[in-house]
């Protein structure tokens, strides 16, 4: 190996990579080159871990299942999160170091000047101011739910101080601190931050300045057209998506080209949100079950990794039976059910994040017709085997503000503020019933969510959570899709106090926005709420939606939905996409020579996305040749690159000579299918499943042996058994919930992150074949860990 390429440097490029959401560097290759399992590394290496730990908050056993979740009892609440955070730290810790650091912008410290881009702008956007604001908060609104996170703090670092470290830690060379309460606020803002985190809105301006405001209207349309919202009729119950906005629009001019340069949004484009991700939820009351209890069903799409984004508990303290998932880092469950209920989450997309231009001067800015300097402090980026960097982080009344060589844009999200969500996640655990269940979630604030919820006495709920702001412009209500004057004060939340304590004043009030009291049957997947309000700029493309809700109506039409019928639902792949542009295709495609083996693999298909077709392989890269052939040269002339491609549904329904030229969108597919059939016939593939390969779900280090095994799978991007492998992003854990009757559900891998246990990838089999496991409150395993004395 060159003297030049370190380990430190060669895992700095792929964890640079992988945390931002980038691609995963090409350097992974000469990662493969170390033999890590030596020194260091090896000496950490090793599951040789105590079976008695001291603790303060009372007597606790952690037990492991034959699936490697931990079981645990407690004689209190703190005794039972105190031994989750030890169970979290034995089994994730390197995953829960990673993320914090990441969150802090510390992770060139410990990887070198390739994460160093990613540390500027978590500095800048001082997500751990958040945290630290949203702990303070959080200590005076619920001093019981504060000592809970204290407790499972305390378990964390009774790992850190008296264990072996991980892998991880030894191939990096160095060790974690200790773990904080802000640390674990700090989890609750990188998921809202996934969740909503969106440049569309520079996005959008930037196509306007460079294709023209007809350009992005095309690519970005304000709604999408199709008759498959969550909330659909005039279900009893339902609210409206609050106050219909008067879109108050202006000319785009060279005030939102000085915000919008090519330097800030290249450098953007890698920390928002994956487009990718998404969720399928639904739920049937007992009207239409066979045992006359509701069931609920939730598998979120979020991405996939070794280990699982997720980590599953089983907790019984007292008559509290509470299983379900979490984030390494949060110690309640945040997906999962109770002794009453059950609840899931899909992402509602609601539009929480604005943009601000100012008039400036040196280090003021121009507000209300007053001069005011930015709160300025600078933050030095440690570079570990390189030199140090130091940010700016600037702010104003709206929240932080992001710059880049010259270019700079005013933010304010809703995360920036104290929120409340961690305390409404531990009263799920411990509801009775539905009014406990909608009282909590009056306090989650964010991030924007689908709620859907039953108890066992038959209620069910929909809601959707988060705060929503209500944006004005000269007295009128306006959508946020646009940069606004921030020195006009143009757009302002009324009551947001960035990196404070808001009082939501005006934001859409908890009982106006979109819910609906008992419904029989309700779907989520990402799709627009209702068809008469507007709520985001950023909904899915509604394929998903659709197609659940074909099957919900064929299913509740027979009146005995049971959890077979919930499985086959996670288990469909047919992709909306293909049932719409394969007929036009094929009607263009038999007027051509040339083209009969193509026409006569997509003659008879039904338009699934398995393992075994041929069609599906064929659909899949016609697809993305169709997208080349509309959108490379006209983006490829206008310097932007694939970050600004529209969404599937907008590709499907776009028209006209501008996109299309004289030959029209016709000939455009046709000429995609050529293209296509070409690559089918070269690229060695014979079906889909020779593609569709578990081979992207990658470690962070991407080394072979910690890599999970690549295994064949079923699904798409649109499918509702979902799995996009371009971007690693699919069905990140499946869950049904019958209100009478067993709970079942599947992860990705396996729950422990130590590569040397059982459990590190033992349910990818049974994820990929779209298998389940028990999901039981009984408590099972021989004791692995005894706190603080006996029970």
């Amino acid at each position: 190996m060159d003297d030049d390429i370190t380990r430190r440097t060669l895992v700095g490029a792929i964890i640079g990579g992988t945390a931002v959401g980038g691609s995963l560097s090409p350097v992974r290759s000469y990662l493969r080159r170390f033999a890590p399992l030596s020194g260091s590394a090896w000496a950490s290496a090793t599951d040789d871990v105590n079976g008695s730990v001291e603790s303060d908050y009372g007597s606790a056993k952690l037990r492991y299942d034959g699936d490697g979740v931990p079981n645990v009892t407690a004689e209190n609440e703190a005794a039972l999160y105190f031994a989750v955070g030890y169970a979290q730290a034995r089994d994730r810790l390197f995953q829960l170091d990673l993320q914090r650091r990441l969150m802090r912008g510390r992770v060139a410290a410990v990887v070198g000047e390739l994460a160093a881009d990613s540390d500027e702008f978590h500095a800048q956007m001082d997500f751990a101011g958040a945290a630290e604001t949203t702990w303070n908060h959080v200590v005076d609104a619920d001093p019981d739910a504060a000592e809970l996170v204290r407790a499972f703090s305390a378990g964390v670092n009774a790992f850190i101080e008296n264990e072996p470290l991980p892998l991880e830690f030894g191939l990096l060379e160095y060790d974690p601190a200790r773990w904080t309460p802000e640390d674990t606020m700090l989890m609750e803002k990188q998921i809202s931050w996934t969740l909503t985190g969106s440049f569309l809105t520079l996005r959008r301006a930037k196509v306007a300045s460079v294709l023209g405001p007809e350009a992005a209207t095309d690519l970005y349309p304000e709604r999408l057209g199709h008759d498959s919202p969550v909330i659909r009729g005039k279900d009893e119950g339902k609210t409206s998506e609050g106050t219909t906005a008067n879109d108050v629009r202006r000319e785009r001019g060279a005030t939102d080209s000085e915000v919008v340069g090519a330097p800030l949004l290249d450098w953007l484009g890698g920390f928002e949100r994956d487009r990718g991700i998404g969720s399928n939820s639904w739920l049937v009351s007992g009207k239409h079950t066979k045992s006359g209890k509701p069931i609920v069903s939730n598998d979120p799409h979020l991405s996939l990794m070794a280990p699982p984004v997720w980590y599953e508990v089983n907790l019984k303290r007292g008559d509290m039976r509470v299983r379900g998932v979490t984030f390494p880092g949060v110690p309640f469950v945040i997906i999962g059910e109770n002794h009453a209920g059950a609840w899931g989450f899909t992402n509602a997309g609601a539009d929480v994040i604005d943009f601000y231009r100012y008039e400036t001067d040196g280090n003021r800015y121009r507000y209300g017709g007053n001069w005011r300097e930015f709160e300025v402090e600078e933050r030095e980026i440690e570079v570990a085997d390189g030199e140090n960097r130091t940010t700016t982080v600037r702010k104003t009344v709206h929240g932080p503000v992001l710059e880049r060589e010259g270019y700079r844009v005013g933010v304010a999200w809703t995360g920036h503020t104290a929120t409340e969500s961690t305390i409404a996640i531990r009263e799920y655990a411990t509801s009775d019933g539905v009014e406990d269940f909608r009282a909590a979630t009056e306090r989650f604030d964010e991030p924007t969510q689908n709620l859907v919820y039953a108890d066992r006495d038959g209620n069910t709920l929909y809601y959707v959570t988060g705060r929503i702001p209500r944006r004005t412009v000269d007295g009128e209500e306006v959508r946020g899709g646009r940069i606004f004057d921030g020195s006009a004060g143009e757009g302002e939340w009324k009551g947001f106090e960035p990196f404070g304590v808001s009082t939501w004043e005006g934001f859409v009030p908890f009982d106006e926005k979109p819910h609906v009291t008992d419904p029989d049957v309700i779907a989520t997947a990402n799709q627009r709420i209702t068809d008469d309000q507007f709520l985001s700029e950023g909904y899915a493309s509604p394929y998903r939606g659709q197609r659940i809700y074909e099957l919900l109506d064929e299913a509740t039409n027979d009146g005995d939905v049971d959890v077979n019928t919930m499985e086959r639902i996670q288990d469909d792949t047919l992709d909306k996409r293909a049932e719409a542009l394969v007929p036009t295709l094929l009607d263009a495609a038999r007027r051509e020579d040339g083209l009969e083996s193509a026409v006569e693999t997509f003659s008879g298909w039904d338009y699934r996305m398995e393992r075994d077709s041929k069609a599906a392989l064929l659909f899949v890269r016609w697809f993305d040749a169709y997208r080349e052939a509309v959108l490379a040269d006209t983006f490829d002339e206008a310097g932007l690159s694939e970050e600004y491609h529209p969404r599937d549904w907008v590709l499907a329904h776009l028209d006209g000579e501008r996109w299309f030229g004289s030959g029209g969108r016709s000939a455009t597919m046709v000429h995609a299918l050529r293209v296509a059939w070409k690559r089918v016939e070269e690229g060695g593939d014979e079906t889909y499943g020779d593609y569709n390969t578990t081979e992207a779900i990658t470690h962070p280090f991407d080394q072979s042996f910690l890599n999970f095994p690549v295994l064949v799978t079923d699904g798409s991007s649109h499918t509702v058994n979902n799995y996009r492998k371009n971007s690693a992003v699919g069905s990140s854990w499946r869950m049904i919930c019958p209100m009478a009757g067993d709970s079942q559900a599947i992860i990705p891998g396996g729950n422990s992150g130590d590569y040397f246990s059982d459990h590190y990838h033992d349910q990818l089999r049974r994820w990929a074949n779209t298998e389940y496991k028990p999901m039981s409150h009984e408590i099972r395993g021989d004791v692995a860990v005894e706190f603080g004395g006996k029970e």
